[in-house]
């Protein structure tokens, strides 16, 4: 009788290595790069090209939560009602004498509140998919942030809150050793956590995870409360580096993140997927933007640009594993 042998892995492959999207993200962001430099001498200037990180930074904190829960399978539409929201409630608190340290611990903690219900929601009522949840609360909490301020301002926060959205640390912005930390925890708790791999198995299908013992309901709470949270912390930066807030702070950042997101290869039908792949996405989507910039070029022209990259994100992975059709004999 032939004795079979089980391997508790694959052998590596330098092809398969290569030929991951996160490669083909590096190779698009080179060419951006060399697009950029081409299209605008001042491109290529060490100075701007950090400080253009604290104009795009802040949104990638939200892009962190909404890879895993695109893994789950899932959507949050609400995240930039949340931070519009959190900061509303921030400033409107500060205005009202509660001072600066307290209302941000707030602001933290209106943010997770909103990522817990968000959670609540979808699991408690299964029969209403993510989508439509958070397109509910999405409006509510929007809507809550105009009854507190209307249709006005607040601002004149004191001066080492701007430290937030415009400091630096040596020569480095405040903002990205803030991303950096907490890209490092997102990319510990997703891939080398049991956390994570419990994300994944949920994402490629939910019933078996829970037939096998893995707590669904309260991993999607934990995880849409964690979207809460990170966008309670981007209220924080953007709110800093804008010097006030209105109730329509962050209008569209939903699209942006769930766009960073998708092309960095997070598949939306659940399961698969790098956090790194999000993260170069952050970056390439944000230099892109800032090069094009430089050259006054229309903002409908580089949504068409984004999508374009977004079908190729789509598109690439399925075609590298579609199989070959040879001719038919006669």
């Amino acid at each position: 009788m032939e004795k079979r042998v089980l391997l508790g892995r694959r052998d590596f492959s330098w092809k398969s290595f290569f030929l991951q999207w996160e490669w083909m993200l590096v190779l698009i962001f080179i060419l951006v790069n060399v697009i950029n430099t081409y299209l605008s001498p001042y491109y290529l200037n060490g100075d701007s090209l950090r400080d253009a990180t604290m104009t795009f930074l802040d949104k990638a904190f939200i892009v962190l939560p909404m890879v895993l829960i695109i893994i789950l399978g899932d959507i949050d539409i609400s995240v930039a009602s949340i931070v519009a929201l959190s900061s509303v409630v921030m400033a409107d608190l500060y205005t009202r004498g509660v001072p600066m340290e307290l209302a941000i611990f707030i602001c933290l903690a209106v943010g997770t509140l909103c990522g817990y219900i968000n959670g609540l929601l979808i699991t408690k009522f299964k029969e209403l998919s993510a989508v439509i949840v958070t397109l509910a609360t999405m409006i509510i909490y929007r809507g809550i942030a105009y009854i507190i301020l209307e249709d006005q301002a607040a601002g004149k926060f004191p001066e080492w809150f701007s430290y937030l959205g415009w400091g630096y640390v040596g020569p480095v912005p405040f903002i990205f050793l803030v991303f950096v930390l907490f890209a490092i925890l997102f990319i510990l708790l997703l891939h080398k956590t049991t956390f994570g791999r419990r994300v994944y198995a949920m994402g490629s299908n939910a019933t078996a995870s829970q037939f096998s013992g893995i707590k669904v309901d309260r991993i999607k709470i934990i995880v849409f409360t964690l979207a809460g949270l990170m966008a309670a912390v981007t209220a924080l930066f953007l709110t800093s580096r804008m010097g006030s807030t209105r109730p329509n702070i962050a209008t569209g950042y939903e699209l942006d993140v769930i766009a960073m997101v998708v092309l960095g290869g997070i598949s939306t039908s659940g399961g698969k997927g790098r956090m790194i792949g999000a993260i170069l996405a952050v970056f390439l989507i944000g230099y892109l933007r800032y090069g094009l910039g430089l050259v006054n070029v229309p903002a409908q022209m580089l949504l068409i640009i984004i999508g374009l990259l977004l079908i190729a994100a789509v598109m690439i992975p399925n075609l590298k594993g579609r199989p070959y059709k040879g001719k038919k004999s006669g």
